[in-house]
C-alpha cells in the first residue's frame, strides 16, 4: 500500500487555530481537520505546504515551523503527515474549495471529531 505524503498547516492566531471540515465524498469525510494536502514530486514540504495553504483557505505563509512527522495507517490508506505550524501569514483564512472552515481556541478541540492520524497533534497543542 502507498503512503500519501501530506503537508499539513496548524495556522495560528492568538490561541485560535483555523480547522476545516473533509467533505462529505471524501476519505474520513465529515470530519474536521488541518488544512494541508499532498507533497507533490519535486516539491519540498515548506513549498507544498505554501501552495496548499493558498489554494485551500487563501493565504499567503510568510514563515512555518516544523512541529511533528505523523506517520498512520487507516486500512485502506496509509498517510505520512509532515505537520508545521505557520503563525506568520497573510489574508485571511477561508474555505475556497467549498469546504467549511472556522478559528476555534485550541483548548476546544476535541480529538474525536477528527481523523484518528490527527489525534496526536491536538495532543500536542493543548498540552
Amino acid at each position: 500500500m502507498k503512503e500519501i505524503h501530506v503537508a499539513v498547516g496548524v495556522v495560528l492566531k492568538q490561541e485560535q487555530v483555523y480547522i476545516c471540515k473533509r467533505p462529505d465524498d471524501k476519505h474520513q469525510g465529515g470530519k474536521w481537520e488541518f488544512p494541508g494536502g499532498k507533497v507533490d514530486k519535486g516539491e519540498t514540504v515548506t513549498q507544498a505546504l505554501a501552495r496548499e495553504l493558498k489554494e485551500e483557505i487563501g493565504i499567503l505563509v510568510a514563515a512555518s515551523l516544523p512541529l511533528m512527522v505523523i506517520s498512520h495507517d487507516y486500512g485502506d490508506k496509509r498517510v505520512l503527515l509532515d505537520v508545521h505550524t505557520v503563525s506568520e501569514f497573510t489574508g485571511e483564512p477561508e474555505g475556497l474549495e467549498g469546504q467549511e472552515g472556522k478559528w476555534v481556541k485550541l483548548s476546544a478541540l476535541v480529538a474525536e471529531d477528527f481523523p484518528a492520524a490527527n489525534v496526536a497533534i491536538i495532543e500536542k497543542l493543548i498540552k
